[in-house]
């Protein structure tokens, strides 16, 4: 697959090239090399090209911090090569990620329903909360969300519900929309 590149003029002084007054709007960058030089030539100033940011690879935060680690390894690839699975695609993946950058993948969350209680879910104490202390911050079963609470308190990670025991409940994943 080869990047598309465009090319454009600019001067010593760090100043582009206004060809829109030369040739009419949108003429300042082309993919035409060759041209480019000419024009720099003529006017003065040097080629520069414009190669498209690749998309940043979406990783989890175990991946990431994978990644980040190799980055102060003295043998980065040999660090993520002694991490992953080659044959699952994985190994690429972080290659990728350190090469060209990555994002964190938003971790779902949801509402965890108590078991036999129709219309409650567990809430989990926030560092807001009065009473969390009071139950070393562990999770508490609470009827259906009111308008006025926080849905954040309602909100579970999939860390935090292994955390917390509550794994064979059923949970409900929550949307943006919610």
């Amino acid at each position: 697959m080869s990047e598309e590149k465009l090319y454009a003029v600019k001067n010593d002084e760090g100043e582009w090239l206004d060809q829109d007054r030369l040739w009419g709007p949108g003429t300042w960058a082309t993919p035409d090399k060759d041209e480019r030089e000419k024009v720099a030539k003529c006017y003065g100033g040097h080629v520069v090209t414009f190669v498209e940011e690749p998309e940043k690879v979406v990783l989890t935060k175990e991946q990431a911090e994978i990644v980040e680690k190799a980055r102060v390894s003295d043998i980065s690839a040999t660090y993520i090569s002694a991490r992953t699975d080659e044959y699952n695609g994985e190994e690429s993946l972080l290659m990728e990620a350190f090469v060209n950058g990555y994002t964190l993948a938003n971790e779902k969350k949801y509402n965890v329903k108590v078991p036999y209680a129709e219309g409650w879910h567990f809430q989990k104490y926030s560092s807001a909360s009065k009473l969390g202390p009071r139950n070393d911050w562990k999770p508490f079963p609470a009827k259906d969300i009111d308008s006025n609470m926080s849905k954040e308190l309602f909100q579970f990670t999939e860390t935090e519900i292994e955390h917390y025991g509550l794994q064979d409940c059923e949970k409900e994943e929550v949307t943006d929309d919610d």
